[in-house]
């Protein structure tokens, strides 16, 4: 027969998710006693008067509450708590966290071993007694007993090994950062107090007692003027490269000028999606976010851009063509080091036949103050008039400025830091790590043969490790020239340069006997001895120049993708932006 249907209150699993307040409890009371066929209340003592009145209100106002899946309190989101945490995590990027994990590492290493070997024998000891007193059970006060010492080594054992893996991801998670421009990941295992005390290091004359020092290993340098015309021209074109600098910041803003280029005239880069931002910093993150709450912006630190202007040294060494980057941090505490061979190398393809005497600089730059005051008595001897000399042509200057675009590159994206952070902090950690395990593993049969054979393994520990630092320098100086390739093509269309040169450039530079390369240690020689094995592991074919110029070409023939895929969509009314970088 046909039964109407009567509509029935939800029961508690239905409409238990709505309630986040305390007040659901009493809601919970009521949705049961109605969705109950027999609406039995459990009984509950009653209350006479004003507390009778008050808590039927009370009870009413969370009912109402509950049953609307309104909180009867302000609540507040539960994401805005998400910010802290990259906040929390910042305060792990430091060398010194590496450091603790490798100590507790080790402090662990000492102890493992000896947990495992008691619980062993605790266990053995509880699983053969009967063996071994034949009888006669085991008292189960001293049974009791050794299994809570067994959970508590257990605990310490974990706690021991739980630490220093921590420790050691959470260095790793907080230093991880996206390289701008290309948005490669790398890690950089140096607190922003650490970099700010690198660049105080490196601040204004410092620079070039740091870089002196490090030519001075080979030989006392002999460096060329600032009132020389080779340092001018020099330094008046890398000027003009550090005018495109600060547009790398601001490339969204500028994202349709580079389609209003015509087929004649240089091409631009698209808009990066890694634009060039501040170094990541805890605090400044922190400061933000409480701004933001407030509903107010706050920009970044200034201090932490390395940019322009850089530093310069030209070092008078007609046998050597090639140049390098050092330092980090502005106020003159990067540079660029250009040796005088490179300069021939330019000058020699192409000879002028006009000639100029007598040029007298209008005014020099502020590093010219640095320079007469640090280097005017000590290592150069400055010319009251200038002889004769060659004016480089267009061509020549385009030259030379790829050169220094490519280590502007070096200095823009603080490569000098990552250099730093895996050569002198990660690598070695993680080899004295694995040494420190291995030597734990192989203590017992070590121990046996006396100290010649600890000393034996301590010694290839040594030298395996070397060869391991300089594979990993290796590996890091590959990925850092080739992405310093593709942002000086960048850097030197925004100065106004003609960024498909450089394909020639290097192309050239690879058959040549004597290639420009770049080196952040501050040693541009990279025929040495020591890197024999190295090489030998890595390929000694390994084709690094080819493999940097095709990395070129591929950017090159990106951005003319980009540019019709960007035309097109304009012609279309779709946002310009375009997606070719998923693929390309």
């Amino acid at each position: 027969m046909f039964r109407p249907v009567t509509p029935r209150a939800p029961t508690i699993s239905s409409i238990s998710w709505r309630f986040p307040s305390a007040g659901a409890r009493a809601a919970r009371v009521l949705i049961t006693a109605r969705s109950s066929p027999y609406h039995v209340f459990h009984p509950t003592p009653k209350f006479s008067g004003p507390v009778h009145v008050q808590v039927n209100d009370c009870m009413r106002r969370q009912i109402w509450h509950a049953q609307r899946g309104v909180a009867p309190f302000h609540s507040s989101r539960p994401n805005q708590g998400l910010p802290l945490i990259p906040v929390l995590l910042g305060a792990f990027k430091a060398s010194t966290t590496i450091e603790v994990a490798r100590t507790a590492a080790r402090i662990a290493l000492t102890f493992l071993p000896l947990i495992l070997f008691k619980n062993r024998w605790s266990k053995k000891y509880l699983k053969h007694h009967d063996k071994f007193h034949p009888g006669t059970p085991v008292d189960e006060e001293k049974k009791a007993a050794l299994l809570k010492r067994i959970r508590a080594r257990t605990l310490v054992f974990n706690v021991l090994l739980f630490v220093p893996v921590t420790l050691f991801w959470l260095a790793i998670l907080a230093s991880a950062e996206q390289t701008p421009i290309t948005g490669r990941w790398r890690l950089i295992v140096l607190s922003p107090e650490e970099e700010d005390e690198i660049a105080a290091q490196l601040k204004g004359p410092n620079w070039y007692h740091a870089v002196t020092e490090i030519l001075s290993t080979d030989g006392q340098p002999k460096l060329i003027p600032a009132t020389d015309w080779r340092y001018q021209w020099v330094r008046d074109t890398l000027r003009r490269l550090e005018v495109g600098i600060p547009v790398l910041q601001r490339e969204q803003e500028l994202a349709s000028h580079w389609l209003d280029t015509t087929p004649d005239q240089p091409p631009l880069p698209p808009p990066a999606e890694y634009p060039l931002r501040p170094r990541p910093r805890a605090t400044d993150t922190m400061r933000r976010w409480s701004e933001g709450l407030c509903g107010r912006s706050s920009p970044h630190s200034a201090h932490v851009i390395a940019g322009p202007p850089y530093s310069l040294l030209i070092v008078d060494k007609p046998d050597a063509a090639n140049a390098f980057s050092y330092g980090f941090g502005p106020d003159g505490a990067c540079g660029i080091v250009v040796y005088s061979g490179f300069i021939d190398n330019i000058l020699s393809k192409a000879p002028c036949t006009t000639f100029s005497s007598g040029y007298t600089p209008q005014s020099l730059p502020e590093e010219s103050s640095w320079w007469a005051h640090l280097f005017g008595s000590l290592f150069i001897s400055p010319l009251s008039t200038l002889p004769p000399h060659p004016v480089p042509t267009e061509q020549q200057t385009a030259e030379l400025a790829i050169l220094l675009a490519h280590e502007v590159a070096h200095l823009v994206l603080s490569h000098h830091l990552e250099t730093l952070s895996s050569v002198t902090i990660m690598v070695p950690a993680l080899i004295s790590m694995f040494a420190d395990f291995t030597r734990t593993l192989l203590f017992p049969v070590t121990m046996l043969f006396g100290p010649f054979v600890n000393d034996a393994v301590a010694q290839l520990g040594k030298v395996g490790s070397g060869e391991l630092t300089k594979i990993g320098e290796y590996c890091t100086s590959v990925h850092q020239e080739i992405e310093a390739d593709v942002v000086s093509a960048r850097i030197l269309a925004h100065a106004g340069f003609d960024a498909r040169q450089a394909v020639a450039f290097w192309e050239h530079k690879q058959n040549a006997p004597q290639a420009a390369e770049c080196s952040l240690t501050g040693r541009p020689e990279t025929n040495n001895s020591s890197w024999a094995l190295t090489r030998q592991i890595m390929g000694s074919s390994h084709p690094v120049n080819e493999v940097r110029i095709e990395k070129l070409k591929s950017e090159l023939v990106r951005w003319e993708l980009e540019k019709r895929v960007a035309e097109k969509k304009r012609i279309m009314g779709e946002p310009e932006r375009s997606s070719i970088l998923a693929f390309v």
